[in-house]
């Protein structure tokens, strides 16, 4: 008798552990982007224009000075734009970008004066085939849940691409 009641309280400890374990999970959560979507119709009409595709889109929820890392695998040799698109009342917006070896690629920065500076977009060539990481990060102090929106461009017409920076 004491063996099965060993048993099933051994059970019920690994039951309550697994389920604790997946409440520890983080999920992205998405979020409503009214308030920006003029700018992501925009966006991706220019690109489109512009002879790129978009291959990724997302919104995402985050919190005020916490960065929110994408993890993308890029291909050597392809022209990719990148675009985050935060909320326009959050007083500074950065993106970082870093390769698989962790060095900084790409650094941008806007504050909250600047002209449409919610938005953030760059265009990269990767040296190598390999899995880089963008950490996109807004600043508000009067809320502490934002949105965010990302998309992710790949140059597929290079008569009617232009690569500046």
């Amino acid at each position: 008798m004491k063996n099965l009641i060993f048993s099933a309280l051994t059970l019920a400890a690994i039951a309550l552990t697994g389920t604790t374990q997946a409440q520890d999970l983080i999920r992205q959560q998405t979020c409503q982007t009214q308030s920006v979507q003029h700018q992501i119709d925009s966006l991706k009409r220019y690109y489109s224009a512009h002879g790129f595709s978009l291959m990724r889109e997302a919104s995402m929820q985050m919190e005020s000075q916490y960065e929110m890392p994408i993890i993308v695998p890029l291909t050597q040799g392809e022209w990719y734009s990148f675009v985050y698109v935060g909320n326009p009342e959050s007083r500074l917006h950065e993106v970082r970008m870093y390769d698989y070896m962790e060095k900084m690629v790409i650094y941008r920065k806007n504050l909250k004066k600047d002209p449409s500076a919610n938005v953030i977009n760059f265009t990269y060539e990767p040296v190598a085939s390999e899995y880089h990481i963008i950490k996109p990060v807004q600043i508000n102090n009067k809320q502490k849940d934002l949105c965010g929106y990302v998309m992710l461009f790949k140059r597929t017409d290079k008569r009617t691409a232009t690569t500046g920076k």
